[in-house]
This record gives structure tokens, C-alpha cells and sequence, in this order.
């Protein structure tokens, strides 16, 4: 079956780069989470997105701050540029949305894949959530389905859905570059776990093959860094060509079955991420607390003997 979509990504890419129309990005690297925020803009008309921004949260304390976010906020300021979109690549498990504090200082639209209604009905049921908690994605400003075209300025993008960590992952493919949120890390590091509820190694190795057609040029920028083993420095842009020959995980040649076998294999071993807790209950809220309670105070929960 021919994959429009893709042809769609494609064609943007490759007119992209013969025209020399790229985004400028500016990645901000959040250690505590490992996590990497990117600020991408169109040079000509300074329209800019905001892709997997970062709340600081101090789990003993319980206290979130914006030093991250503020970080962020100068750097568009200074570069006098335009938020129109606050973009997620899936709902975090590792770092708590910094979406609803950008946009009330320098606006835009909060954005995720349809499929976070998916998730939403998952973790609701995880959380005991009330019927008050929408199941709808109505948190967000804007649910992106597959293949749907948006603009940044002058510049094109495209959504793909990409699922396999999560049922909702998203990739943003905007003029010649596509950001992955975590569905791949750098070709020394691999691949991202599956075992969440609602992943699937099989759907991730499809969604990987899925963004390794792209042109090969197609600069990508991941969600996180570890460092891998023998590398000193923190990493989060490579190419769909470097993926390709070198992923440890997935690279050409790699079957399917035996990618599946790692991969929940590997994924057995690992322990929960640190913040997927109070990650979760405020992503799929798309950054926001829950509603508070009658002393004025918001609560996150601690399911017992659960997950």
C-alpha cells in the first residue's frame, strides 16, 4: 500500500533543502530529565514552534519552578520571534510539561497526536481519575492526526504518527528537519522502551522503518540523550542516514522479530522512570495540575503496588 503521507514528508523535505528554506533551531538540553527542548523558527518570518518543553519539579518538595522555561522564553524574546505552536511528541513519562506556562508568556497553541485520548482512557483508569477528567484531548489546543499539514510562517510541516512508546507519539517534520520525540535516540544509544501501558515493540519497529524512508539528508532531533557508553558529551541531532547504518537497535538489515526480541527483552530489565507519576497525571493534561482541592492545594497521586 503506498504510504501518502510519507510521499507527502518527502516531497516537503526534499523541496526544502533545494530551496535552502530551513528552520533555524535552538536546542535547550535539560539535564536533570535528560531531556532536549527545541525552539524551531522560520527565518524569514520568525514564526516559531516549541517542541517538548520542561517544568522543573522537585519530586521530595513537591515544588515546580521555570528556570528551564524561562530559559527558553528569553531566547525567543531576544530573537524577537513568534510562538504559534507549543508542540508535544507524546505524553512524557520523564519530565512534566512546561506547555501551559510557555503560552501564557508568549502565547501559541498547545498541540499532541489524536491518539492522546488513547492514553488519557489508559492512565485514567491507572489514576481512578473522576468523570470530570475529560478523556477527549479537549485539554489541548489542537489533536494532530497522521498526515496533517500545518505551517510554520512560510515554511511547511507535517504530522506522522509514529506509535509504539506510546499509542500517541508524534513526529513534527518542519521544512528538512523531523524531531521524534523519544521513538529513536542517537544510532549509539538505540531505541526507547515499549513496555508502557498501551506500547508496543512490534508497532515501534514498524513506526522507525516507517521514518527511515525519509531522504537520508533529513536532519533529526531527538527528545533525549544519555550518553551512551564511550561518548562524554550530551548529543541530540543526527541524520535519518546516520539511523539507518549505525542504530544499534534498528539499523538496515535488522529484522523485525529480532528487533522485538531485544527490545522487550531489554525493556524487561528496566526499572520506572523517576517521574513517570506525576509525569503522566500532568501530561495527559496537557501541563496542567489537576483541579484543586477544598483546602486550595492540588494533589498528585501515588498508586500503591499498581505499575
Amino acid at each position: 500500500m503506498t504510504d501518502t503521507v510519507l510521499e507527502t514528508a518527502i516531497t516537503q523535505i526534499d523541496a526544502a533543502r533545494a530551496a535552502g528554506r530551513v528552520p533555524v533551531i535552538r536546542t535547550f538540553f535539560d539535564e536533570p530529565t535528560f531531556t532536549a527542548t527545541h525552539v524551531v523558527h522560520d527565518p524569514v518570518t520568525r514564526r516559531a514552534a516549541i517542541i517538548d518543553s520542561v517544568l522543573d519539579f522537585d519530586q521530595p518538595s513537591g515544588r515546580t519552578s521555570h528556570a528551564s522555561a524561562d530559559a527558553v522564553i528569553a531566547y525567543v524574546r531576544a530573537e524577537g520571534l513568534t510562538v504559534d505552536w507549543l508542540l508535544e511528541t507524546h505524553a512524557h513519562a520523564d519530565h512534566l510539561s512546561a506547555a501551559p506556562y510557555l503560552q501564557e508568556q508568549l502565547g501559541g497553541r498547545i498541540a499532541i497526536g489524536a491518539e492522546i485520548r488513547t492514553v488519557q482512557g489508559v492512565f485514567g483508569q491507572v489514576f481512578n481519575e473522576p468523570a470530570s477528567f475529560a478523556r477527549d484531548g479537549s485539554q489541548f489546543d489542537h489533536l494532530f492526526t497522521d498526515g496533517e499539514r500545518f505551517a510554520l510562517g512560510e515554511m511547511e510541516a507535517i504530522a506522522l504518527h509514529v506509535p509504539g512508546h506510546t499509542p500517541a507519539c508524534l513526529a513534527y517534520a518542519i521544512g528538512d528537519a523531523v524531531f521524534v520525540g523519544d521513538t529513536l535516540f542517537m544510532p549509539d544509544y538505540g531505541t526507547a522502551r515499549a513496555d508502557f501501558p498501551g506500547g508496543d515493540a512490534r508497532t515501534l519497529f514498524r513506526s522507525i522503518r516507517r521514518l527511515m524512508e525519509l531522504p537520508a539528508e533529513t536532519r533529526v532531533f531527538l527528545c533525549h540523550d544519555y550518553k551512551a557508553p564511550g561518548r562524554d558529551t550530551f548529543v541530540w541531532e543526527t541524520t535519518i542516514g546516520a539511523e539507518a547504518a549505525a542504530n544499534i537497535h534498528v539499523h538496515t538489515g535488522v529484522a523485525e522479530d529480532d528487533f522485538v526480541m531485544m527490545r522487550e527483552a531489554r525493556d524487561a530489565t528496566l526499572g520506572m522512570p523517576r517521574l513517570i507519576l506525576p509525569s503522566v497525571q500532568v501530561n495527559i493534561r496537557a501541563g496542567h495540575f489537576p483541579e484543586p482541592e477544598e483546602n486550595g492545594v492540588r494533589y498528585l497521586k501515588l498508586p500503591l503496588n499498581l505499575l
